[in-house]
């Protein structure tokens, strides 16, 4: 830390004058977000919180059916939270692009119904196909956001849509056909599922990683483009999260012992939304947790199972409701105390006003102090003994350039 002439702590400058904070972030771009790194004390702040639920629900559905924690209970619970754990990653992958894709719920509800019913034919030569066409529709998804740079949301209810038009064409619950049972292999699932939470939730917590997967976040203008850089990676994260709302669906169908119900599936849309943004992931993108996906879509499924051993019947709107609800005030919290410090500058990531385009880095000066009254005389730099009523220009007495010793 350098000190300034009064010998109070000032910031240190480089021998250009430039203070250290704005060096550390001169390859961060304004145009993409406010330069530094992101703070993550609010992220562990928040899931420790969702830890500590998630042991207060566990041993409230230990107390009231310990056998949903043992033997084929728990081995069906973890399925059900590795299959509902996709969707949640695909909405979480989605909005940290900052172009949320809600259409995984319409796409995990027909890959359920497909599965159902061509289930016997044999478990690849199902998912094969069904791989391949959910790769297509995400990418078509994809391509209209970055293409013609229109808002996500909408194009993804417009996908929603069509692939609800290929729902409705069911008359009735669908049992489930084949024998494919994922329970022998239960915990082999639900490890996959949090292993991809977890590296995902620290590669993205990287500051070179955070801020590409978060370029698509407006900052000025939400219409202008975004660059190429944008583009693609927003349209791999949509793609990508098309399939895995598919795998999702083939993962929830083939767990099921009853038939898949034909529906929108706008509730699981809206259930794994909330639960992504539960998890501390912001809606307006970039910013997300390490370990929250993995603690959220435990306590969801473990809150379900509870609710289902109580007897009771829970709408999966209403649970999705609440989480969104609850999602939109941790996003708040997530932008309020998650953005970076101040470096002592102002970031312009907008063109000026006089229609040229900013540099982008302006340093920010100490004000100036003002006098109460300003002054209509020029302020003298230079002491002198003369009086001003006494200079020359007012007597007759010769200048003091014509003096004798000038």
């Amino acid at each position: 830390m350098g000190y300034d002439e009064t010998g109070r702590g000032a910031p240190a400058e480089s021998s250009s004058g430039v203070p250290a904070a704005v060096l550390e972030n001169v390859f961060d771009d304004p145009w993409h977000g406010e330069p530094g790194r992101d703070q993550v004390v609010v992220h562990v702040v928040w899931e420790f919180l969702l830890l500590a639920g998630l042991a207060a629900v566990v041993w409230l559905l230990w107390r009231d059916d310990a056998d949903a924690l043992r033997g084929d209970g728990l081995r069906s619970l973890l399925v059900d939270a590795a299959g509902f754990g996709l969707l949640a990653l695909a909405a979480g992958l989605s909005l940290r692009v900052a172009a949320v894709n809600l259409a995984i719920g319409p796409v995990a509800l027909a890959a359920a119904l497909h599965f159902a019913e061509q289930g016997d034919r044999g478990l690849w030569e199902v998912l094969v196909p069904t791989l391949g066409v959910a790769a297509l529709g995400g990418l078509a998804l994809a391509l209209a956001v970055v293409v013609l740079h229109v808002p996500s949301w909408a194009a993804s209810l417009a996908g929603a849509a069509g692939v609800i038009v290929y729902i409705e064409r069911r008359t009735g619950p669908v049992l489930v056909q084949g024998g494919y049972d994922p329970r022998p292999n239960a915990v082999y699932f639900f490890v996959g599922f949090a292993a991809v939470a977890v590296l995902g939730g620290l590669f993205g917590a990287m500051r070179p990683i955070r801020r590409l997967v978060g370029r698509f976040r407006p900052v000025a203008d939400p219409a202008r483009r975004r660059g190429g850089v944008a583009a693609t990676v927003t349209a791999l994260a949509l793609t990508g999260s098309t399939v895995l709302a598919m795998l999702g669906g083939v993962l929830l169908a083939a767990n099921r012992s009853g038939p898949v119900t034909p529906g929108s599936g706008l509730n699981w849309s809206v259930l794994a939304v909330g639960t992504a943004m539960l998890a501390g992931t912001s809606a307006y993108g970039r910013r997300g947790g390490i370990f929250g996906t993995l603690f959220a879509v435990s306590l969801v499924a473990v809150f379900v199972a509870w609710a289902r051993a109580r007897g009771w019947t829970i709408s999966p709107w209403a649970v999705g409701g609440a989480a969104l609800g609850v999602g939109l005030l941790v996003t708040r919290l997530v932008e309020m105390f998650g953005r970076p410090r101040s470096a002592g500058v102002d970031v312009e990531v907008g063109p000026s006003g006089d229609g040229t385009i900013s540099t982008g880095w302006t340093l920010t000066r100490p004000p100036e102090p003002a006098d109460a009254w300003p002054s209509v005389l020029p302020v003298r730099t230079t002491d002198t003994t003369v009086d001003v009523w006494e200079a020359p220009r007012w007597k007759s007495e010769p200048r003091r350039w014509d003096a004798d010793d000038r």
